[in-house]
């Protein structure tokens, strides 16, 4: 499939941006999946080729992070890879076996699932670190898994959804969970995206072009991230998470 230039300057700011608020904040499926959607791709295809786009940055963040793993509370990083991996392999799988009609219909509620995360996900994680709570191995490796599934299946925002569970579910601080949700975040993509390649269902043109974006912006936001006040980053971030959870459910209700 070829594109107009006007196509992939779309493509590749989206790329850009979806990069940067990655870096910073999470949150860059919510722009790079409706830009795809824009030149044309269907939902799907839309949403494996922005999973392969992103990928090669998420790597980069996890082998950036990969001597200060740890445990989670007696869970060791290679089982809670290994559940990412099974979780993302299974929600892959849902989403290659999803039908185009069904997946426009369902993808509105997930970002809005996604969006309202992102909106409370901090003063969530800080009121289950003030609450103390804590879950055994067996309860820790079941969430990591289902978490895998959405990872595999959509992804959006599904970083802070495992600091959110993991924080109900164990002890440990924000800062000591952030290297291995990253590295987490990469078994559960990078199964999915290994499935959608197999399968043909990314578009290669459009996902070289964000990922060209990407990784510059991944570079420029790390640069702009300790500049800007994080309460200017995160506003930013909502407005563009809410307006595309909108769009979207404009365009499969409307």
């Amino acid at each position: 499939m070829s594109y107009e230039p006007i196509q992939l300057a779309l493509l590749l700011g989206a790329g850009l941006l979806a990069g940067a608020m990655n870096a910073v904040t999470g949150g860059g499926t919510f722009v790079s999946l409706p830009a795809l959607t824009a030149v044309g791709l269907p939902g799907t295809v839309a949403n494996a080729s922005s999973s392969a786009a992103l990928l090669p940055g998420a790597l980069a963040s996890a082998w950036a992070y990969r001597r200060e793993l740890r445990p989670l509370d007696g869970v060791s990083t290679r089982a809670l890879a290994v559940a990412s991996l099974l979780g993302g392999g299974v929600g892959a799988g849902l989403l290659l076996s999803t039908p185009e009609a069904v997946f426009d219909v369902v993808i509105p509620w997930l970002l809005l699932a996604a969006t309202i995360t992102l909106a409370i996900g901090p003063r969530l994680q800080g009121l289950l670190q003030r609450a103390g709570l804590s879950a055994g191995p067996r309860a820790i490796l079941a969430a990591q898994v289902l978490l895998g599934v959405y990872g595999g299946y959509f992804g959006g925002a599904v970083g802070l959804m495992m600091l959110a569970a993991w924080s109900l579910l164990s002890q440990a601080s924000i800062a000591a969970l952030t290297p291995l949700r990253t590295v987490m975040l990469v078994a559960a993509n990078a199964v999915a995206v290994a499935l959608f390649v197999v399968t043909g269902q990314v578009s290669w043109p459009a996902a070289l072009t964000v990922m060209a974006g990407a990784i510059a912006g991944g570079w420029a936001g790390a640069q702009i991230g300790r500049r800007l006040p994080p309460v200017v980053l995160r506003g930013l971030v909502l407005a563009i998470t809410v307006a595309t959870t909108a769009i979207f459910f404009w365009r499969a209700y409307a």
